[in-house]
């Protein structure tokens, strides 16, 4: 029994100790696990630490100065020397105590509502931020504070990278150390941007509702905390629809964080921004234009106040072309403009280089309302876009030589109710070459030109030119029907590739820039060739004919300029025109956009918002009456050098209407010759024999008609070659040299009077009427005149027979007073000259 007992309680300790275990193991392992973290913890706080400090030791100083006093930007032009100074005019500064709540309000629910919570990082909205860029890739999301938007805009350079991130947390802390939040808040106020040259909002309530800060209503002061995230897109003067959504936006975020009710939310969102903005606008100075692409390409850099950022900023800006692009668009003796309304945009470039030399951005316009006409993609092309979407790429992909024929015949786009599609002037000219087509703008070729290339090479092609069409192509993009518009800058970039042997660069401004730090950033753009040299060289020399007679743009042409180029023209729709009642020859837009070795010019010339159109011709030709007088101007001194021919482009001499393209033969009319270029390789070697050696006159023969002292010449030809042909004859005398006679048609040739006893040789020759050059061998004859034979007299007839008068003696028989009664025999002149005497 004890045996039993002691193994029953052995067995009883065991099972106890067994079912303990598991739960010893368990706390063992999370103890493990706590330390085990709790190192790496450690470990990662160190190292992130450590990586924080080395990516933000070498921030730059926290300078205070930067902070309290405006740090302007001044900008340099092409020769280094200063054109203006961005950063000094049009800020009004006002203390905190002068910013009303309402304002305060606005702008701390819009950039940053736990502004007065934080220490200069949000880690609220740092770790959302982190989610977004480990998803979508860094830099797709920010989130940064006011305070770090005061750090990055006024101490450091405005690329995203952890770096810039590292030590733009570190600068907002000390920040935070240093100032309070009013004088943060203060700070940020009275320095962000809220478009054009408009600083602080202060100087915003006073530009966009002509009052005091203090006036300020809740609709207003969201619509200014609006404005700072995209100063051109929500200027209420040019976009008022986007510049509402956007206050709206404000509005709910203020409502949704407490600043006002629903009501009040609902109330100022029923007014409409264009009641509250002032009409009166300050006038815009021409330098504004260029100035606002320096702007562009300093805001693609990242987040930078160019206002406030203190840089050195060299540009390409020629002073020289500005001046006379801004004299043509105020002086109205030197381009007779219709009226005040009339506006222009150009912009010049440097063919070879991209650098941008002047921007002319309109006529009379105001500052805050005006539109830079140069750079605003805002109208159709027309037909200047058919060298970068239609023949371009012909050339480029399938190959087709200047020759390349196509038939300007009744035709119809692609679309299921094919749509029929028609040249400007509603006739057909049939079969040409392309650089026909090109020079005379047929739209039926072009289309075709586009859809034997196929949209998505069409697309390609006008991408790398710098064109804005990466979502879509249309076939209406042949002719220029482009509902997103274009500008004459982008304009110019394309253009100026095709001169540029095929290497495209991105028109820009800046050339470099140098921070407060002294750190030096290059901004040109790398060259890019986006196309063959073979390509640009056959459109250029496409172009150029445009400038030739029978091209559209034919008198504009300057001597000693080699310059090729391209008019545009759009249309209304029949029912804007019926809706509208626009006369008949009306037009919207007009384009010229040319180009030398030296300079591009693209010009646009229409009405703000198509609210007015081109009625005369006179108007219309204004854009090339600007180019005209550009290029003469800006080229004055430059080298005049042509287009270099690249080898990968031959010329051959080709019979004008074969197809496919022939060689021209000896035979071929020399107007029937034209010289047109091939990419090598692809030139005909077949010569054409629609124009060959003709055949001679046939069966000459040659009669002599004694009667009447003449001779008859004839001879025959193959009926089927009489068409176009004409026949020389000539003569020759006595073996005497060939003179020619006559030409003509018939078939037959009397010559009278031929001379006794002479040899009388002739020629007939074929001629082609079309080519006189072209000539048969000849066909000849002879024959020689016989003599003059006279009559035998008997002087002395015998004395048988009666006498023939009336032998009296009187004298009367015969009359002729001799008394005889004969008559003697006519004087026969021997040949030669009667007159002579012996």
């Amino acid at each position: 029994m004890s045996e039993k007992y002691k193994t029953r309680e052995q067995r009883k300790r065991v099972s106890s100790n067994n079912k303990k275990k598991p739960e010893k193991n368990m706390k063992g392992i999370m103890r493990k696990a706590f330390l085990t973290m709790l190192v790496i913890g450690i470990i990662g706080m160190i190292g992130g630490a450590t990586t924080f400090f080395v990516l933000a030791k070498d921030a730059p100083p926290l300078d205070e100065s930067l902070l309290k006093d405006p740090l302007s930007s001044k900008v340099y032009d092409m020769n280094g020397e200063l054109i203006a100074e961005l950063g000094i005019e049009k800020r009004t500064h006002v203390s905190y105590n002068e910013i009303p709540e309402l304002v305060r309000n606005a702008f701390i629910a819009t950039e940053d509502v736990r502004f007065y919570k934080h220490h200069g990082i949000d880690i609220i909205r740092f770790v959302g931020a982190v989610i977004a860029n480990v998803t979508d890739g860094f830099g797709s999301q920010g989130a940064s504070t006011i305070t770090q938007q005061v750090v990055k805009n006024y101490f450091l350079t405005p690329e995203k990278t952890l770096t810039r991130k590292a030590q733009e947390a570190w600068l907002a802390y000390q920040l935070e150390s240093k100032f309070s939040k009013e004088e943060i808040l203060e700070i940020y106020l009275n320095k962000i941007l809220f478009g054009g040259s408009t600083h602080g909002v202060a100087k915003a309530a006073e530009t966009y509702f002509g009052k005091e800060l203090t006036e300020l209503e809740l609709h207003e002061a969201a619509m200014l905390a609006g404005i700072p995230q995209s100063p051109n897109n929500y200027n209420p003067f040019n976009y008022p629809e986007a510049a509402e959504k956007r206050r709206n936006i404000v509005l709910s975020l203020m409502e949704q964080h407490g600043y006002i009710s629903a009501d009040e939310a609902k109330a100022a969102k029923a007014i409409p921004v264009q009641d509250s903005i002032v009409d009166s606008k300050p006038v815009s100075k021409p330098i504004d234009t260029f100035l606002d692409q320096v702007k562009i390409e300093i805001k693609e850099l990242g987040d930078i106040d160019v206002y406030s950022a203190g840089l050195e900023i060299y540009t390409t800006f020629d002073p020289n072309a500005q001046a006379h692009i801004d004299q043509l668009l105020a002086d109205n003796d030197a381009i007779s403009y219709p009226n005040d309304e009339f506006q222009a945009g150009i912009a010049l470039l440097d063919t070879r280089t991209g650098e941008i030399r002047a921007l002319g951005g309109g006529r009379n316009q105001t500052e805050t309302s005006r539109i830079n006409f140069a750079i605003d993609p805002l109208n159709q092309p027309g037909s200047t876009i058919k060298p970068i979407i239609d023949y371009g790429p012909a050339i480029e992909y399938l190959k087709w030589s200047t020759y390349h024929q196509i038939d300007d015949e009744p035709y119809t786009y692609s679309d299921p109710n094919r749509t029929p599609i028609k040249n400007y002037d509603n006739k057909h000219l049939g079969q040409m070459s392309i650089r026909t087509a090109l020079a005379k703008s047929r739209n039926i070729p072009a289309l075709k030109a586009m859809q034997a290339v196929g949209l998505k090479q069409a697309q390609d092609f006008a991408v790398n030119l710098g064109m804005p069409f990466e979502d879509h192509v249309y076939e209406s993009y042949s002719i220029g029907g482009i509902s997103e518009g274009v500008s004459p800058l982008q304009m110019a970039g394309a253009y100026s590739a095709f001169g540029n042997k095929g290497v495209y660069i991105k028109p820009y401004a800046i050339k470099k820039i140098i921070y407060p730090d002294e750190t030096e950033v290059d901004l040109m753009p790398e060259p890019n060739p986006v196309m063959k040299d073979s390509t640009a060289f056959m459109v250029t020399d496409m172009l150029k004919s445009v400038m030739l007679p029978g091209g559209t743009a034919s008198g504009y042409n300057v001597p000693g300029l080699h310059i090729a180029g391209k008019t545009g023209t759009t249309n209304f729709d029949s029912e804007t025109r019926k809706k509208y009642d626009i006369p008949s020859g009306a037009v919207p837009d007009i384009w010229f956009v040319g180009y030398t070795p030296n300079y591009t010019a693209a010009i646009w010339t229409g009405y703000r918002d198509n609210k007015e159109w081109m009625r005369t011709k006179d108007e219309q030709q204004i854009a090339k009456k600007l180019f005209k007088n550009i290029i003469t101007t800006i080229s004055e001194g430059k080298d005049t050098q042509d287009y270099p021919i690249p080898n990968s482009v031959v010329k051959v001499a080709v019979e004008n209407g074969s197809n496919p393209a022939k060689l021209a033969s000896e035979f071929t009319p020399e107007d029937m010759v034209v010289s047109e270029y091939f990419i090598k390789g692809t030139e005909p070697t077949e010569v054409s024999d629609k124009f060959k050696e003709l055949t001679p006159p046939l069966e000459p023969t040659i009669n002599y008609d004694q009667e009447k002292n003449e001779l008859t010449l004839t001879w025959s030809y193959l009926e089927n070659e009489l068409e176009g042909i004409s026949f020389e004859i000539s003569e020759s005398i006595d073996e005497g040299p060939y003179t020619v006679l006559t030409t003509q048609k018939e078939l037959t040739l009397i010559i009278p009077n031929p001379i006794p006893e002479a040899k009388y040789r002739y020629q007939i020759i074929a001629v082609s009427d079309a080519n006189p050059e072209n000539r048969s061998e000849p066909a000849t004859i002879e024959t020689e005149i016989p003599a003059v034979i006279e009559d035998e007299i008997d002087l002395f007839p015998d004395d048988e027979g009666e006498d023939p008068g009336d032998g009296d003696g009187s004298g009367d028989g015969d009359g002729n007073g001799d008394g005889t009664g004969i008559k003697p025999p006519d004087i026969v002149e021997p040949p030669g000259n009667p007159n002579d005497e012996d």
